[in-house]
């Protein structure tokens, strides 16, 4: 099983629903965690909505810090963007997603940037396998 982190400032937004979309894809090939440099202590009720229109409940999922992870060595370490590097974080491989942060948009936009997310979760899931 890989060990993936997905990682965003707040973890209240994407960093979720690629965990989340780990989970849902990758059950067999990946364990998914996330976590932020500056959580925000909830996760967004807009990622919670998006994720339940797909029918996964993000609700269980709580905004973690980079402390509150396993202390272990991840196979991907991947940023979504927000200019987090993760010094602390140790992983075989580092990407970054450049994925915008879309706590700010109307859903129709919100959704979009889920759907951006779960492609590239398939796509590295694919990789993987």
């Amino acid at each position: 099983m890989k060990k993936i982190l997905f990682v965003c400032v707040e973890n209240s937004c994407r960093s979720q629903m690629a965990e989340a979309f780990g989970h849902i894809h990758g059950k067999t090939i990946a364990e998914t965690y996330s976590s932020g440099s500056k959580p925000s202590g909830i996760v967004n009720p807009k990622a919670i909505n998006a994720m339940a229109a797909l029918s996964y409940d993000l609700s269980s999922h709580q905004s973690k810090s980079l402390d509150e992870i396993p202390q272990i060595e991840y196979d991907y370490a991947i940023t979504m963007g927000c200019g987090d590097e993760c010094p602390n974080v140790i992983a075989k491989q580092r990407m970054d997603w450049a994925i915008p942060d879309p706590k700010h948009l109307d859903t129709e936009g919100f959704n979009q940037v889920r759907d951006v997310i779960e492609e590239k979760v398939l796509d590295l899931l694919k990789k993987l396998s």
